[in-house]
This record gives C-alpha cells, sequence and structure tokens, in this order.
C-alpha cells in the first residue's frame, strides 16, 4: 500500500471515529454528525471494497467454523506462493471496536500458508464489512463451491452448520444449493461414522458417498469401538506419511485415502462371520470276515454304512439281509429291555 493510501484511510478512519454519535436526547433524531458518520463509513467501505491490502499475517483472527479436514496441509501452497507470489487475495472483515485487527471470512489456507512462510510477510487481502451472518454465508458461498472439498468434508460441514444454530436442515440445503434430502442424508452419514473418526481418516478425496455410508452402517448396526477404529486410523495415517517422505512417493498418494482403506478393511474383519467348522470327516473301520479284510464299516452323518468285497459272501448276503437286520434289531430290543 502506498504511503498516500494510508494516509487517506486513516483519515477515514480517524474522522468516522471523531465523528461517532452521542446518545440522541430523542430517539430516531439523525443528526449532521450522524449522516456524516455514515457517509465516512461508506466511504472507508468502498476503499476497502476496491482495494487489495496488504495486511501483517498476525493481525488476522481465524474463528471460523471449520471446512476442511486438514487445514494444516499447506506446504505445497506455501511454496508456490514463495515462488510465484499470492495470486488470489483472502477476505477478511474488520474486527468490531479493534483498529487494525481483522477477522477471517475466507482464505484459510492461504493465510495459513504465508504464516509458515519465511519468504513471504504479508497477506495480501481484500476488507469488507459483514456481520457474523453474512460472513458465514461468504465463507460456504466461497468454499463448499469448490471441486476441491470432498464428500466427508462437506458433509461434516453442514452437520456443524446445523449443530451450531446456523438454521436447520431446509435452511442449509437453500444455502448449500442442494437438495435438504441430500443433506439429511450427508449428516447421517457423519453421524454413523463419527465425527471423530471422521477426522482422523481425513478428507479422502475420491472416496464418494456409497463408500462412507456402506463404512458408517457397517459401524453402526454392529456396534464395532469407534475409539479403537480411530487408534487404527491414526497408526494408518502416519505410516502412510511416513512411507511418502521415506520412498518418495508423488504427493498424489493422498494418505487420508490410505486412512480410509485400513479403517475399511479393520471394519470388514470384524464384521466377517466366523467360518462353521468343517464336518468330521466320516470314521471309517476296516471290516474282517474269515481273518481278512472284506470290507469296512463307515459311519457318516447320514447313518452307518457296510460295504462288502465283491463275492460270492456278498452275492448272499444281499439276498438275506433284510432278515439278518431284523434279526439284530430283535437282539438289539432285548439287549434295552435287559
Amino acid at each position: 500500500m502506498t504511503s498516500g493510501k494510508k494516509k487517506r484511510m486513516s483519515m477515514l478512519d480517524s474522522l468516522a471515529a471523531a465523528g461517532a454519535p452521542s446518545p440522541a436526547p430523542q430517539t430516531g433524531a439523525v443528526t449532521p454528525m450522524m449522516t456524516s458518520n455514515r457517509a465516512l463509513r461508506s466511504a472507508r467501505d468502498a476503499v476497502d471494497s476496491h482495494h487489495v491490502w496488504e495486511l501483517d499475517p498476525a493481525s488476522i483472527e481465524d474463528g471460523r467454523m471449520a471446512d476442511r479436514l486438514d487445514p494444516a496441509d499447506v506446504m505445497d501452497l506455501r511454496d508456490a506462493i514463495e515462488a510465484n507470489g499470492q495470486t488470489v487475495p483472502i477476505l477478511v472483515r474488520r474486527a468490531p471496536g479493534e483498529d487494525d485487527r481483522y477477522l477471517l471470512v475466507y482464505g484459510r489456507r492461504r493465510l495459513e500458508a504465508i504464516r509458515q512462510s519465511d519468504k513471504v510477510t504479508k497477506v495480501r487481502a481484500l476488507v469488507t464489512n459483514l456481520d457474523d451472518d453474512s460472513a458465514l454465508r461468504a465463507q460456504i458461498s466461497e468454499n463448499m463451491g469448490r471441486r476441491d472439498l470432498s464428500f466427508i468434508e462437506k458433509a461434516l460441514f453442514a452437520k456443524d452448520l446445523v449443530s451450531s444454530g446456523f438454521g436447520n436442515q431446509s435452511q442449509v440445503a437453500e444455502i448449500l444449493t442442494v437438495t435438504k434430502s441430500s443433506i439429511s442424508m450427508a449428516i447421517a452419514i457423519a453421524d454413523m461414522v463419527g465425527p471423530d473418526l471422521v477426522r482422523a481418516i481425513g478428507a479422502a478425496h475420491g472416496i464418494g458417498r456409497p463408500r462412507w455410508e456402506s463404512l458408517g452402517r457397517a459401524i453402526d448396526e454392529n456396534g464395532l469401538d469407534r475409539e479403537d477404529l480411530i487408534g487404527i486410523a491414526k497408526e494408518a495415517r502416519e505410516n502412510a506419511e511416513t512411507s511418502m517422505v521415506v520412498d518418495d512417493i508423488a504427493s498424489t498418494n493422498d494418505p487420508s485415502i490410505q486412512t480410509f482403506l485400513a479403517v475399511e478393511k479393520a471394519v470388514t474383519k470384524a464384521i466377517k462371520p466366523a467360518k462353521s467348522p468343517s464336518p468330521a470327516p466320516p470314521s471309517s473301520v476296516p471290516l474282517k470276515i474269515g481273518g481278512k479284510r472284506g470290507g469296512t464299516v463307515k459311519r457318516t452323518a447320514k447313518g452307518l454304512s457296510i460295504e462288502l468285497a465283491d463275492g460270492d459272501f456278498a452275492d448272499w448276503v444281499e439276498t438275506q439281509v433284510h432278515d439278518m437286520i431284523e434279526d439284530l434289531h430283535e437282539r438289539w430290543k432285548q439287549r434295552s429291555e435287559d
């Protein structure tokens, strides 16, 4: 910012502050000083809206609702800004009652990237005049339309909007320009998986609604311990991030996808039904006839079978088998009665 611009802005701010009206003696009275004050503030806002300011990152507070699961992952963006400069300004609004303090509306990753930079000391910003509700709507409008927000990030953001009292599901759906049913489904999936587990997994770009829903239902319907799954997620993410550094894997291999897959595998393993024990093999006993093996006696799941070696004796038994079985049955009955 040139010294001339700074001077004009300082004059506008000083005049606006000096022209702040005292409590009017009569309700609804409009004094020339109040009219002048509004005009000065409008002038300042007009100057703000048409200029890109270079601000100290430390003068900007970020108390907004989180809309990304990995806001600190800005190393690539930091390197790009250091190499090419910050091409897209962030949007801030003036902090009420605090001179030279600003509240972030959107541009969290750009702000964080510059905060982490040793080469870039100022952040380029547009300054606007918005209340809390309008600022949140601006944040939503800017961030929810981006293609790089994953399904689960959008779902968690919608859930947080409803939980914070910003509006009901219908109102949030209207703001996000989606149907109420899609908001309801997204929030239900975030609830089934669990917000803490979602954050432990991460954005998981490319993992869409069906797989998140399947994961959530499996966890919810089988009563799986989410704390155990969070532990699995953290370990998987650490391993994935370590592999990226040690093996020099391309940055396109998102650790959060590997984390999702690890949790998905653990859930599948936990609910997979145990295999039924294999039936015991049939018990087979050699049958000796005349001191020699002449067949087998085999016990199966269906009953008892006697197998005789083919020959004259087998032919004779075949003609006598009914009488022989009847005789054996009578002998068994007598034994039972005794």
